[in-house]
């Protein structure tokens, strides 16, 4: 005959045995009078739901820069006790937040010195100098033009 435990019980079972400090697992599986294999079954269900809980919280890493910003906000100010309550509570540590605060210190310090920015300064100004050979160019061929024009309109003037 199957005995079914209620989950009120399961769940005592499983508190007892991450609470069990050097007990070995068959050990509170006897005191409680349960099958070693099932104990270990409610264990790592419980596990299993807990592990999936904490999946869907963001990695520091996934934070957008948004989020940061708003981490910061939130934080500045608190101390000690009160800090790491505030990790805790967001699933971060106090050096991920000191991280996210120098990195936005040093984006606005050094805005030029980026290897893309200097690659698109000096895209710029080969821009500007192919830009400025090419008006000239322009202007003189327009020149020419005009000249050639006046050329033939003054010899046609001359034969007539």
């Amino acid at each position: 005959m199957k005995t079914r435990y209620s989950q009120e019980f399961r769940e005592q079972a499983v508190q007892k045995l991450l609470q069990r400090g050097d007990k070995t697992i068959e050990c509170i599986a006897v005191e409680l009078n349960i099958n070693l294999f099932t104990l270990k079954h409610w264990l790592g269900k419980y596990r299993s739901e807990t592990m999936s809980t904490h999946k869907s919280a963001k990695r520091p890493v996934d934070w957008t820069v948004e989020e940061r910003f708003q981490a910061l906000m939130s934080s500045h100010g608190l101390e000690a006790e009160a800090l790491n309550a505030f990790c805790r509570g967001q699933g971060l540590f106090a050096h991920h937040l000191d991280a996210w605060k120098q990195d936005f210190i040093n984006a606005n310090n050094r805005p030029d010195q980026e290897p893309s920015h200097k690659s698109l300064r000096d895209e710029n100004k080969q821009l500007k100098k192919d830009l400025n050979r090419k008006e000239k160019a322009l202007a003189e061929a327009a020149a020419l033009l005009v000249l050639q024009k006046k050329f033939q309109a003054f010899w046609e003037e001359k034969a007539s």
